[in-house]
């Protein structure tokens, strides 16, 4: 995991063993997933996959009543429509850096 935000206990989180990713990069994650979890509620992350490619989770209690399922679909495909280049940007670090594929 990437990072991820918890409508449940309000924490953001960061994963250090990425903290060579540029610091206005990491910012800008950080209001991604606190700003869905405040839009649909659950919990949402970001998550590198084995092959290098980036997902975009959510998932909430099955108790919790409040969570907008409808909504987070559409915050999903619209993070996925305008963050675009972001998240190819993501899937190349971790492509270079940690699966050490050649750029």
């Amino acid at each position: 995991m990437l990072c991820g935000a918890n409508a449940y206990e309000q924490k953001y989180y960061f994963n250090e063993t990425f903290r060579g990713i540029p610091e206005s990069i990491k910012e800008e994650l950080h209001i991604i997933c606190v700003l869905f979890t405040e839009e649909v509620g659950g919990v949402f992350t970001i998550v590198f996959e084995e092959d290098g490619s980036v997902s975009l989770d959510t998932e909430a209690y099955e108790e919790d009543i409040l969570y907008d399922e409808v909504s987070s679909g559409l915050l999903l495909r619209e993070i996925r429509m305008q963050r675009q280049e972001l998240l190819e940007s993501l899937s190349l670090y971790y492509r270079v850096f940690v699966l050490h594929e050649e750029y």
